[in-house]
């Protein structure tokens, strides 16, 4: 199919499709998004679209990728437009999102991403780069001073490489203007994200300036925040299946689940979109949110991204499906519960149940390869959390530790091990299964995921151990019934 989704196609679209009502030359850009990728435009863009659609014009979306051009090649000749699919087993609902008023590419033309990021009308800066985008010590939260991009940054201020990097120029342009800054919305995975990246933007912006780094530490709002919805990658099956739908060919629809959450703790000075009509929940206090995720259901992916595939699945709901796997996950809840203070009007029981329904969603073909990238980065907040809280209980973790273990596993046998930390945690494997006790210890003291405390825990090394001994074998019936 040739003809491509555009401003000047929407009224050709099928009556049953969604698609944009308002006047998008009439919208400003008041946040800029860095992250352009699939779970922000299924989630903060798509909430963002409700706003623009009930009247407000001040809340358009500059979205800049900090990588990659790809994306922002294949919504430029649609004016910015895609497609959102929201499945749930047989049935489909399509929404076309026109939001985002700018793409931008930070290394092609990172001046152009800060003058983006210094504009008055922009009032949020919002982020989903992945855990590794913050260039961040995992296991203490602190910034990675000798990380290569933040090192770029202090010596090239101007020239950012890093979403740190980029905020702190910005904030500091902003300053020598009179400007108000902007607010910063972290809508990633890490533990008390709004006070995680503060910690971190602060601390660069006193490597650059110790003023600076007061101002932004007085004046900046991080405020916290919790997202829950699963976006698996785009196939090419569901490229087609969406142009047949369309009558348009969409170069990156999104994928994504009918469950959507967002809770956010409501500290935005300068103002902030009514994202409450779309379903956001705007909250003093998001730690009990968020922590519920991070360890229950973000844990539970991570346990399946390195344990499904001994029983030959390759994606969520195929693993979650088996009956086996199930039991599993249904132990694994039982060891992180404890670890978890419930949220206002939640029962940890039945969260864990709709979770499983959710993981069990047919229409998602969410691979188990993709959630088990950058595990170096996921598992101190998502596994090793509930570690610490069980063993310092003294609660048994034979479900916790067969997760960790299958993490090790993955690290020793992945053929193409996609990890910032690929190199030295294939060093720290040494030869593998081959060698569990040279594995586990040799893992262990990676101190930028585990830490310094859980290497001197006997009973945590006895339970890896042990694990790791399940997972030689190629019966994953054994490891996991």
């Amino acid at each position: 199919m040739s003809t491509r989704l555009s401003e000047a196609r929407l009224a050709a679209l099928p009556a049953g499709v969604g698609r944009p009502g308002y006047d998008r030359a009439a919208v400003t850009p008041g946040i800029v998004h860095l992250g352009l990728g699939a779970f922000h435009r299924a989630h903060q863009a798509l909430m963002t679209e409700a706003v623009l659609e009930a009247g407000a014009r001040d809340w358009g979306i500059t979205a800049a990728s900090l990588r990659s051009p790809e994306t922002r090649d294949a919504l430029a000749p649609q004016d910015g437009l895609y497609t959102v699919a929201i499945r749930q087993d047989e049935t489909e609902r399509l929404q076309v999102v026109g939001a985002l008023r700018d793409l931008l590419v930070a290394p092609e033309d990172p001046a152009a991403l800060l003058t983006a990021m210094e504009s008055p009308s922009v009032r949020i800066v919002s982020l989903t780069v992945t855990e590794k985008g913050y260039c961040h010590d995992p296991a203490t939260g602190a910034l990675d001073e000798a990380h290569p991009d933040i090192r770029h940054d202090l010596a090239n201020p101007a020239a950012p490489r890093s979403a740190p990097g980029f905020m702190v120029e910005a904030l500091r342009r902003r300053r020598a203007a009179g400007i108000a800054p902007f607010t910063v919305l972290c809508c990633d995975n890490l533990p008390a994200n709004g006070h995680t990246v503060r910690r971190i933007v602060t601390r660069l912006a006193a490597l650059r300036d110790a003023d600076l780094g007061h101002w932004v530490a007085g004046e900046v709002a991080f405020p916290s925040t919790m997202v829950d919805r699963i976006v698996p990658a785009t196939t090419p099956e569901d490229r087609a299946r969406i142009a047949a739908a369309l009558g348009l060919e969409d170069a990156w629809p999104v994928i994504c689940e009918a469950f959507c959450q967002w809770v956010v703790e409501d500290h935005f000075p300068t103002g902030r979109p009514d994202w409450a009509m779309a379903g956001a929940t705007f909250a003093a206090d998001v730690a009990p949110f968020e922590l519920m995720k991070l360890r229950m259901l973000n844990g539970a992916h991570s346990a399946l991204a390195y344990l499904g595939g001994l029983r030959g699945h390759t994606t969520v709901a195929e693993a979650a499906a088996d009956p086996v796997v199930a039991r599993y996950l249904e132990g694994l809840w039982a060891e992180i519960a404890p670890s978890v203070p419930a949220p206002p009007g939640v029962a940890l029981e039945e969260y864990a149940a709709a979770l499983l329904a959710r993981f069990r969603n047919r229409a998602l073909r969410h691979l188990l390869a993709q959630i088990a990238m950058d595990g170096s980065q996921k598992l101190p907040q998502r596994l090793l959390g509930p570690v610490r809280a069980a063993l310092e209980a003294g609660r048994p973790i034979p479900h916790l530790a067969l997760a960790i273990a299958g993490w090790m596993r993955h690290v020793a046998v992945a053929p193409d091990l996609r990890d910032p930390m690929a190199s030295a945690l294939r060093a720290a494997a040494g030869p593998g299964l081959s060698d569990p006790p040279r594995l586990v210890d040799g893992l262990l003291g990676v101190s930028a995921v585990f830490g310094d405390d859980l290497p001197r825990r006997p009973a945590f090394r006895t339970a890896l151990l042990d694990a790791v001994h399940r997972l030689r074998g190629r019966d994953g019936n054994a490891a996991l019934g």
